[in-house]
């Protein structure tokens, strides 16, 4: 080697990869971690899992309907409230597959992926941690039974809140934080997305307002000029379904969103605190069996007051340090957000999870319907983050000691075992589903092959009967004295009635079955009875 010359390295000249650019262990176990998320729930759907009903069925016809241009509903069929954007979804679905419940859930699947990317990245914006990334992300993958219905089923509006949630906070921290590139766009999507989960479910109003202040609070300045006139804008194209509904009918659906919320109704005091605030939580957020709680594992409730105080409290000390001072507790300096947009974010988040709490504790659905209406609870995951970051930075790894590591280690552990023990209870429901849906799939072809194209049922039979034949059995709803029930789609009822002789759809064992019964018998106007696994068919004679 040449005196005075310094021999190069074999790399040089060749370009750096970008710091984070490559996975590194903790990104490949996260990728895994999405995979096994989206992997578990597409085998639910391959079961059949979670079990679909009426409900469900009506945002199918929905899409049905829009898929063959024969209708574009604005509001779930039967009501003033609650958009069919799951409907519009699934319709380019129908029309290249034609109808079915697989089909119908795949958007709702892939809504699901979404929000856990997005959640992935809104937690590496709020602290800059990619192992408490990973450790968010293996929490939400998990799904007891009542997340995954919220999560699967598309009865209209909960597979999209969350998605729509964390895209709003991704956003919002973006915006506040002086993100360059694309900030028009940005402001233009956030403003469409608040405005479209406005038409679709105002569940998620405390997210859209905790994040809405987070703009205003950082950049009121850059929303006085074409930024908050964009936002405006997008804010009421995505709400342009309620508007114009509400503009040519003169309708508030706000009056019927709070009579569905149980304002019509009461309950004690007593019986809403309970469900709102015991039963709620662990239900909703996935640390439950189907449906119910045993006694142990409503310990998340008791210990969800103290994540949300803890949380509140680190998240405003951190937004309370002079700018420039670091964030002491973990929070990211060069991530692409500041430290006090970080903590005013996670402050949001907190305060929305405390919103939506109370919101739900003050309905008399809490009390009344406590177990099935935990299902209003669904945006809580989207504060997931938020809440166990101080958890977190109790609990890792680092100089030092403290009396409170212990404790933050057994919170962590218990949650996600708890989390996993449910969701193997909610997976053990799956062969059982897949045979019921079995049975009632052997009911739409015993139906068909009998020739029958109209038939009356109760109202968890009827529209449910109706879209796994695609329309080819129509169905009109009765109550358990054979006297006409609630139908959501009343074309069907009117072709039902014009119809020569509509035939009889029970379960077996329920109380209009036994009503059907005593039709039975040898004179002319009785009825006729074909027995199936589970169902029976009654037939007019004659």
């Amino acid at each position: 080697m040449t005196a005075g010359v310094r021999e190069q390295p074999r790399d040089a000249g060749r370009p750096r990869p970008r710091p984070g650019s490559r996975l590194g262990l903790v990104g490949w176990l996260t990728a895994l971690t999405v995979l096994a998320g989206v992997g578990y729930r597409l085998w639910l759907l391959g079961h059949a899992t979670p079990p679909t009903n009426s409900d469900e069925a009506t945002m199918g016809l929905a899409a049905l309907h829009i898929a063959r241009g024969e209708g574009f509903p604005v509001w779930f069929y039967g009501q003033q409230y609650m958009g069919t954007l799951e409907a519009y979804l699934a319709a380019p679905v129908f029309a290249l597959a034609g109808p079915s419940l697989f089909g119908l859930r795949l958007p709702t699947l892939l809504l699901y992926a979404l929000f856990l990317l997005l959640t992935w990245r809104l937690t590496l914006r709020l602290t800059g941690d990619r192992w408490f990334a990973l450790l968010g992300v293996a929490l939400l993958a998990l799904g007891a039974d009542r997340v995954v219905k919220n999560q699967l089923i598309a009865g209209g509006g909960y597979p999209e809140m969350n998605a729509a949630g964390v895209a709003l906070a991704l956003l919002a921290v973006d915006l506040a934080a002086g993100r360059p590139g694309w900030r028009l766009v940005r402001w233009a999507v956030w403003g469409f997305l608040a405005g479209l989960m406005l038409w679709v479910d105002p569940l998620v109003l405390p997210y859209v307002v905790a994040t809405g202040a987070v703009l205003v609070g950082f950049r009121h300045r850059e929303l006085r000029g074409r930024a908050g006139a964009l936002l405006g804008a997008a804010a009421v194209l995505g709400a342009a379904p309620l508007l114009g509904h509400s503009l040519l009918t003169g309708r508030n659906p706000l009056h019927a969103v709070l009579a569905a919320g149980g304002a019509d109704a009461t309950a004690s005091w007593a019986d809403r605190l309970h469900g709102g605030l015991l039963l709620g939580p662990p239900l909703g957020m996935g640390f439950c069996g189907p449906g119910s709680c045993a006694t142990w594992q409503l310990w998340w409730a008791y210990a969800l007051p103290v994540l949300l105080v803890v949380a509140a409290g680190t998240a405003w000390r951190t937004l309370h340090r002079p700018p420039g001072s670091g964030g002491a507790d973990g929070s990211p300096g060069t991530d692409g957000s500041a430290p006090r947009v970080a903590a005013a974010m996670r402050l949001a988040l907190v305060l929305a999870a405390v919103a939506t709490l109370g919101a739900y504790t003050l309905s008399s659905s809490s009390g009344l319907t406590p177990a099935e209406s935990a299902r209003y609870l669904s945006t809580l995951l989207i504060s997931v983050p938020a809440l166990l970051w101080p958890v977190w930075t109790l609990a890792r790894p680092g100089p030092g000691w403290t009396a409170a590591r212990p404790a933050a280690l057994v919170v962590l552990v218990a949650t996600l075992l708890t989390a996993a023990y449910a969701t193997g209870q909610a997976a053990l429901t799956a062969p059982a589903t897949r045979a019921a849906e079995a049975r009632h799939a052997e009911l739409v072809a015993t139906l068909r092959h009998l020739g029958v194209r109209h038939v009356r049922a109760g109202y968890w039979t009827c529209n449910r009967l109706t879209f796994a034949s695609a329309e080819d059995v129509v169905c009109a709803v009765v109550d358990d004295t054979l006297r006409p029930g609630f139908d959501r789609y009343p074309a069907y009822r009117r072709e039902v009635e014009r119809a020569a002789a509509p035939a009889w759809v029970a379960p077996t064992g329920s109380p209009l079955a036994a009503r059907l019964d005593e039709r039975l018998g040898t004179d002319p106007g009785d009825l006729d009875l074909v027995t199936l696994d589970g169902w029976r068919i009654y037939l007019p004679r004659g």
